[in-house]
């Protein structure tokens, strides 16, 4: 079962649940502070020294089956290239857990993203809607700003997802044979100073 949820209700429901054994995979330095485990492929073990952190060396996550409470993959499943063995891998080491995903427009907008798959949540069927990453606007933003933009515009560029027992998906590249033809920033750009430049010449007259 695959439902959206906040990360102000999983921290809530993390900080009721302090006997839990939380993983948090692929997280980088920013880490859940309820986390018990951390994972990466990279070496963070000099900077989780006061955590268990081990380090994934190969495609089979190194974990016992159901072996934790609760796992958190935040920005993760996005790039990698097996996500559907990714997600059986989550659904063996553990029953229930918290997705984090950048929106397609998110995904679009920051140009340090080096993403494979694009996801939407299907509301009606509670599933993912997993396609090959599709750029259909030059990016402009970087990850520091779109972690500002995200304190008031959360919604629009992150998908938030709590799931227990299974994780429900399914592939459509339709919108990659749809016709959309790439925005360019210098096009944007080029619009918006356009409508400056009317706006400011409408004032004098």
């Amino acid at each position: 079962m695959l439902n959206r949820t906040s990360i102000n209700h999983l921290n809530n429901i993390l900080e009721k649940n302090s006997n839990w054994k939380i993983l948090d995979i692929g997280c980088g330095y920013r880490a859940n502070k309820k986390a018990s485990v951390i994972a990466d492929i990279k070496d963070f073990s000099d900077f989780y020294k006061e955590r268990k952190f081990v380090q994934i060396k190969e495609k089979n996550l190194p974990f016992k089956d159901k072996e934790f409470d609760f796992v958190i993959a935040s920005h993760v499943i996005e790039h990698v290239e097996d996500f559907e063995f990714f997600i059986k891998e989550l659904e063996r080491i553990s029953s229930k857990g918290y997705i984090e995903l950048p929106t397609r427009l998110g995904d679009n907008l920051v140009f340090e993203n080096e993403n494979i798959w694009w996801f939407c949540y299907d509301d009606i069927n509670n599933r993912l809607i997993a396609s090959k990453k599709n750029q259909l606007v030059e990016p402009y933003i970087t990850v520091s700003i779109a972690k500002l933009f995200e304190k008031i515009y959360r919604e629009s560029l992150v998908t938030e997802l709590a799931w227990i027992d299974r994780i429900d998906y399914v592939i459509d590249n339709k919108i990659r044979e749809e016709g959309f033809k790439k925005i360019s920033f210098y096009k944007l750009i080029k619009k918006y100073f356009s409508k400056k430049i009317r706006s400011f010449f409408k004032l004098l007259n």
